[in-house]
């Protein structure tokens, strides 16, 4: 994990801890950034996080606030890195993901199956532990794995130059608490399609799983 992911996690388990409780505001970031011993630009990052993650809401002129945990409404879903709105990047990522599943199927490995397998595992052990930081970290690794296992290296450059604003999209499901599971359901409809070498499986599960985080977050794309 990079310095932002390490503080949003440490942040996650203050509140998890009820160091900071719902309905409460976080410190000011200068205040939280030097107790913590970190960069106020390391720690607005982590903030972007946790919000994208529904754990924290920040609120201009007014701090940082602890989410009760309820969904959110779709007009206060957080834009994402570059001015991509949640829309675009699932648009993009609809067009793109499900034909690099189906590439990977026809071109799976022993290894890319044991990568595949390795990162479901953790995904899994991050939810048991209700890490929703690693959660999405297991996320983004996963769909940035599927793309490099396609064998077209312009997938693999493509989603990796845009890992900033596909996880920020990624993050956001894990906001609704309530079906943080179907996320790992959904990988390993992949997951069983790629390693088992079937291409048309492994697209349509990854199209359907794209369409289902974003009805997660309370978007409809039906029409692609």
């Amino acid at each position: 994990m990079n310095v932002p992911q390490q503080i949003a996690q440490a942040l996650q388990r203050k509140l998890q801890d009820g160091h900071y409780r719902a309905g409460e505001n976080l410190p000011g970031q200068r205040e939280l950034a030097e107790a913590m011993g970190v960069s106020r630009a390391s720690l607005r990052e982590a903030i972007s996080m946790l919000e994208a993650l529904g754990l924290v809401k920040s609120q201009p002129g007014k701090g940082v606030l602890v989410t009760t945990g309820q969904v959110r409404q779709h007009k206060d879903i957080p834009a994402g890195p570059f001015a991509a709105s949640p829309q675009a990047t699932f648009e993009f990522r609809m067009v793109l993901e499900p034909a690099a599943a189906a590439l990977a199927a026809r071109h799976i490995t022993p290894e890319g199956k044991a990568l595949l397998w390795q990162i479901q595992s953790t995904l899994e052990d991050a939810l048991k532990n209700q890490d929703l930081v690693a959660a999405a970290e297991a996320d983004l690794a996963f769909h940035l794995q599927v793309a490099r296992l396609s064998g077209n290296a312009l997938f693999h450059q493509v989603a990796r130059s845009l890992s900033a604003p596909i996880g920020h999209s990624l993050r956001l499901p894990f906001a609704d608490h309530l079906h943080i599971w179907e996320t790992a359901h959904e990988h390993q409809v992949v997951t069983d399609a790629i390693t088992q070498g079937k291409p048309e499986e492994a697209r349509l599960g990854m199209l359907n799983h794209l369409r289902n985080a974003a009805a997660r977050v309370g978007l409809q794309m039906d029409s692609l």
